[in-house]
């Protein structure tokens, strides 16, 4: 978190991670897994270089991790209903109408072959493909901050169409195979029926290449930023995005900042051109350019966005994309996201969201001390 710490600030976090436990401590029925989730919250904020079922208890003052194993996987509570008390809270907190949803996957580097969802594959994290799982997640970020709302294990079909596998794991028949984009408009439902402030959804090429995500956001009338690779084919006349971008004139270009970085404001060169489209529902097509001022590098974007909306908004949203990214650095560094160990598909589901609670309640915190002009919490 940074900076001196005062007796004063150490007693607010405290009291609102007590707040935070108290909102979602009713959907644990019984008082043994209300108390230990408690513990799991501290533990997870608390300095440990590793914060497994091991450490977790020993944080808590428990002779040995079977407790905090039994709130993962066999205490009786809801993880999507503690889901949805902390995308509550988050709002409480970070709600502005000038809202972003970005969607992104995250990697889960693993050993062994047992837990759900796991097998070799790409993964950003790393870089390269390697043995993990994938979590697809949804982040909400606005002018007050930033955190995680949602959250699904991508299940690839090795693991579906493997019976034994499924019940090892304990994956319920219930499960099927989704797509990536399938699980990211799950979640963007879920916030739809919620009725969470937003103005834009924002994603990288995995979203934005899949019609059926565009398709669903333009029937619902959503704002989108979505970026799609130089091949995409989206011109006029039927060119890539890549060659739409060669033949811009000089004059096509505008140099804008998508928003502060840890470096500063983040600077490009940017063109929006006008796509093909029915247009009868008040909104339009483009195509969004980004051009790196140092290098000439090149990103792509579709929009999808009301008449007239001004280009310096839809770059702020192409902009809000990398705050997911920065959502995941803080869930890993700062609330144990992906220091579990666990294999079934429901436990998975358990240790996220209260990771992404912990990180909840730090977004929070944040949020406050700005609002106070205090640095020290940030």
């Amino acid at each position: 978190m940074g900076g001196d710490v005062t007796v004063d600030e150490v007693h607010r976090w405290a009291t609102g991670l007590d707040a935070l436990h108290a909102r979602i401590g009713g959907y644990f029925r019984r008082s043994e897994p209300r108390r230990r989730a408690r513990e799991y919250l501290r533990g997870l904020l608390a300095p440990l270089e590793r914060k497994n079922g091991w450490t977790l208890a020993e944080q808590a003052g428990e002779l040995c991790p079977d407790g905090m194993q039994r709130l993962l996987n066999q205490a009786d509570w809801s993880a999507d209903a503690v889901r949805d008390e902390v995308r509550g809270f988050v709002l409480e907190h970070l709600g502005a109408e000038d809202g972003v949803l970005a969607v992104d996957e995250t990697g889960f580097i693993k050993k062994g072959s047992r837990s759900a969802g796991v097998q070799r594959q790409y993964t950003g994290t790393s870089g390269k493909i390697d043995n993990c799982q994938l979590g697809v997640f949804l982040a909400y970020a606005s002018t007050k901050g930033r955190a995680l709302i949602d959250r699904e294990l991508y299940l690839p079909t090795s693991w579906i169409e493997d019976p034994a596998r499924r019940a090892d794991a304990r994956i319920g028949a219930e499960v099927v195979f989704r797509t990536k984009p399938a699980l990211a408009r799950a979640m963007l439902e879920r916030a739809v029926a919620a009725r969470v402030p937003f103005r834009w959804v924002t994603g990288d090429e995995v979203y934005g290449q899949d019609p059926v995500l565009r398709r669903w956001l333009a029937g619902q009338r959503l704002s989108y930023v979505l970026a799609i690779s130089g091949k995409h084919r989206c011109g006029p006349r039927g060119q890539n995005a890549r060659t739409v971008s060669a033949i811009l004139p000089e004059h096509a270009w505008e140099i804008r900042s998508a928003g502060d970085g840890a470096h500063g404001l983040r600077e490009y060169a940017w063109a929006l051109v006008p796509l093909p489209g029915e247009g009868d529902d008040g909104f339009e097509d483009a195509l969004l350019i980004r051009r790196s001022l140092a290098d000439d590098e090149r990103a792509y974007y579709l929009v999808h966005a009301p008449a007239n909306t001004a280009p310096a908004e839809i770059v702020h949203a192409a902009g809000a994309r990398w705050a997911i990214e920065e959502c995941f650095q803080a869930a890993k560094n700062e609330a144990g996201l992906d220091h579990y160990q666990v294999r079934q598909y429901a436990a998975w589901y358990r240790h996220i969201t209260l990771a992404m609670a912990a990180a909840a309640h730090l977004a929070a915190v944040r949020a406050t001390a700005h609002e106070k002009g205090d640095t020290a919490a940030t």
